[in-house]
């Protein structure tokens, strides 16, 4: 077993995993351009079904009129502690691959290849000295429009980048989340040989 974080794992994983944790409160701190590309071109080399890449990243900095646009795609609850955030990024997959003859065909792996470019982004960004946490609470309709997101693609997360703030600077209500979440038990999600865990 492995502790770390305030988290204790089953078998003996690298620390890492259990350091990695998204946290709400950020301290508004300024990133630079380049930081911000260090952790995207690490995120754009995650595995990909095919080399296919479907990944995308709409970005903005804060204090730039672009992290206003991204911060409104998100909904009340999130707006309320991302508005701190260095930077915020959408995430956007392409839903299909084209055949050898020109045509669109499903791609399969496209929201499991972006997850993994999810992970990479927040692994990098740790590596850095600073937190990313992923959302699902948005907007995806605003965001394909405000963003000009082509048909065939699909509006997957946002992601709030940051250095780490005292929880205290977080509304009352949000603070008291602010602890890096425990798992599930490993036999609730992993099974040998055949699907032998509960529907729910």
């Amino acid at each position: 077993m492995t502790s770390a974080n305030s988290r204790q794992s089953e078998y003996p994983i690298d620390a890492f995993f259990l350091k990695r944790w998204s946290p709400r409160a950020f301290t508004g701190e300024s990133i630079s351009k380049e930081t911000m590309l260090t952790i995207l071109d690490a995120s754009h080399w995650a595995p990909s079904s095919g080399n296919g890449q479907p990944w995308r990243f709409v970005y903005a900095l804060k204090g730039t009129p672009d992290f206003d646009v991204l911060l409104d795609i998100l909904v009340e609850s999130n707006q309320r502690w991302a508005k701190n955030a260095s930077a915020l990024i959408i995430l956007i997959s392409k839903t299909y691959r084209l055949s050898s003859t020109g045509e669109r065909r499903h791609a399969h792996t496209h929201a499991f290849d972006t997850g993994a470019a999810w992970f990479s982004l927040a692994a990098q960004t740790m590596k850095l000295g600073l937190y990313a946490h992923g959302m699902e609470g948005m907007s995806r309709e605003k965001a394909m429009d405000v963003l000009g997101v082509p048909d065939g693609y699909r509006v997957e997360a946002a992601v709030a980048i940051g250095h780490l703030a005292d929880k205290d600077t977080l509304p009352e209500d949000i603070r008291e989340r602010e602890v890096p979440s425990k798992r599930k038990p490993l036999a609730e999600v992993a099974f040998e040989g055949r699907f032998t865990g509960s529907a729910d």
